[in-house]
């Protein structure tokens, strides 16, 4: 079928059973859950007019199996006051060039770059061709970390046919030069199974991608200046925590994370540092972020309860170390942000499994090593600026 071609029904003859078009599930193969009785294709969707034979969920729950292994996503609703099940054919891979993707990903080299260069000391516009020429490690360590992150769930959303765009790059020019990247999924997560492979694999693949990039950048040359900007009140200087997993991988290669007032690191380290960073706020327990896709795969419909206390633990974070260790309001600031953030995506409620069986005890074992790695890039002043 075609989009745009007009309806074809199948209605059921004497005796007989209503049929479905090349590709689709046949109604017979679901007919104890759901009895068809007529059958039309209607542009890129095919609907199975009959009687539910339980539930509308426990339905949808038992039969999506039988859609799914069709390429097809399934839902029960009612037209006109019939039952009907509407399936819509999903696509896996990648149909033509994905222009927006592209675009994102290239306007984000764009911005990487052009900070990029500022930290190198250079100014892009002044000098641009020495601004490409100089910052592409830093670009393409925060672009590799960034991909590495977003595959990792692509990867497993293509291994458990749920259908999962591209990513898409978010540029702009910040300190570090994009706001990270997002994939879309498009379809119905199978099982807990699939929850955790998917919202395990990101953070785990950037956490691989961050050790890489940290330990090349640790073995670069630093930067002479330590990176400041001046204004009419004396020198900005920008600071960045650096969280333990950076501070041991400096310990085993023997390369410092700090040098003093007259030298900084290489920018590429810095690279290493949006890895943990991102590894952090990805994992942190609501909603659709991957911490709320890993707990909700370990706890079941509890972890509600263990999403509704995170924005409660952010906001004492943020306020502990203003009040009690002195820390400016700007550089916690990013915690009462991530507070606000945790309470609306934590009402919008996590991704849903079709099958909700508990995880096997592999899967638990790597979901507590996946919050220890994220525990150990954990940094509570992520930056800092002062003046002097």
């Amino acid at each position: 079928m075609q989009p745009g071609d007009p309806a074809r029904s199948a209605n059921s003859p004497a005796g007989g059973r209503p049929s479905a078009p090349p590709g689709a599930p046949d109604p017979a193969a679901f007919d104890d859950q759901f009895h068809t009785y007529e059958t039309q294709v209607i542009d890129d969707e095919v609907r199975y007019y009959g009687e539910p034979l339980g539930s509308p969920e426990a339905v949808v729950r038992d039969i999506w199996e039988v859609f799914h292994e069709h390429d097809h996503e399934v839902e029960l609703t009612v037209e006109a006051g019939r039952y009907v099940l509407v399936a819509t054919e999903q696509s896996y891979g990648i149909d033509g060039v994905p222009w927006k993707n592209v675009a994102l990903f290239l306007a984000t080299i764009v911005t990487t770059l052009f900070v990029g260069a500022q930290w190198y000391l250079i100014d892009p516009v002044a000098d641009p061709w020495k601004a490409v020429t100089t910052a592409w490690p830093f670009s393409a360590a925060v672009m590799g970390v960034l991909m590495t992150h977003e595959l990792g769930h692509y990867v497993a959303s293509r291994y458990h046919r749920v259908n999962a765009s591209l990513p898409y790059f978010i540029p702009f020019p910040s300190l570090i030069g994009t706001m990270g990247a997002v994939i879309r999924m498009k379809g119905r997560m199978p099982d807990r199974k699939a929850l955790f492979d998917i919202g395990a694999s990101g953070p785990l693949a950037g956490l691989a991608a961050t050790i890489v990039v940290t330990t090349i950048g640790l073995f670069l040359q630093p930067i002479p200046v330590d990176p400041t900007i001046i204004d009419a009140e004396g020198t900005i200087t920008i600071s960045l925590g650096f969280p333990p997993l950076m501070h041991a991988l400096s310990w085993i290669t023997g390369q410092p994370l700090q040098y003093g007032q007259a030298l900084n690191v290489n920018p590429v380290v810095i690279g290493g540092w949006v890895g943990a960073f991102v590894t952090v706020l990805n994992l942190i327990p609501v909603g659709q972020l991957d911490g709320g896709h890993i707990t909700r795969a370990v706890f079941g419909e509890n972890q509600s309860t263990l999403a509704a206390v995170v924005p409660v633990g952010l906001f004492g974070l943020a306020g502990y170390l203003h009040y009690f260790e002195d820390i400016a309001f700007q550089a916690v600031a990013v915690w009462v942000f991530w507070g606000v953030l945790a309470l609306v995506v934590g009402r919008a409620g996590t991704a849903e499994p079709v099958r909700d069986e508990p995880l096997d005890s592999r899967r638990l074992a790597l979901a507590a090593l996946t919050f220890v790695l994220g525990a150990a890039c954990f940094m509570p002043v992520p930056v800092l600026v002062s003046t002097t």
